[in-house]
């Protein structure tokens, strides 16, 4: 999710004509999950750091193999699931130009920079992609129940190809993201 409008300080920044928007982080019960699933991990590596040490030991190629192949989920699962906790997207706009933005650990993994056709060619589809069934029935004990669907933001580059951007199951506030980014 995003900020959608320019009074959060932490997450956005503007500048010289610019504007940065950064995803927000998980909420702190997905931080109690993320312990709680640790904590399983280091119960399976302390039943089974035993066993593992003896087939490394017998010298026997595949239970050599095996046994670094069980070591290396088991180290690679917490940093695998820490890299998902600390993921943070951006969006940069500047004039006709939009740069997303992905990191871990506050490191840039991945930068797409899309020169747009115009500076308001941002554009907003509703996407819906099963029948909508409590919706065609009209029973009002069924309203909770309706497919909303969600809402996808594209940048049209030089080209007229649609480059996505990002998408939200609320309405307003992507609708409030792509004014936000029209507006610089």
């Amino acid at each position: 999710m995003f900020p959608v409008s320019e009074e959060e300080a932490d997450r956005v920044k503007v500048k010289d004509q610019s504007i940065t928007i950064k995803s927000y982080g998980l909420p702190m019960i997905f931080w109690g999950y993320l312990l709680a699933i640790l904590v399983v991990i280091g119960a399976m590596y302390l039943a089974v750091s035993g066993p593992i040490d003896k087939l490394i030991a017998t010298g026997d190629q595949i239970n050599v193999v095996l046994a670094y192949a069980v070591l290396a989920t088991i180290y690679g699962l917490p940093l695998t699931l820490l890299a998902l906790y600390f993921y943070e997207k951006s969006i940069t706009k500047k004039l006709d130009q939009i740069t997303i933005t992905h990191k871990v650990f506050w490191i840039p993994v991945m930068k797409k920079t899309i020169e747009l056709k115009d500076a308001n060619s941002i554009e907003l589809n509703h996407f819906m992609d099963s029948p909508n069934v409590a919706k065609m029935r009209a029973q009002p004990e069924l309203r909770g129940f309706e497919n909303k669907g969600y809402y996808e933001l594209f940048a049209t580059d030089k080209h007229d190809k649609k480059i996505f951007i990002d998408r939200h199951s609320r309405k307003a506030d992507i609708i409030k993201i792509r004014d936000l980014l029209k507006k610089y």
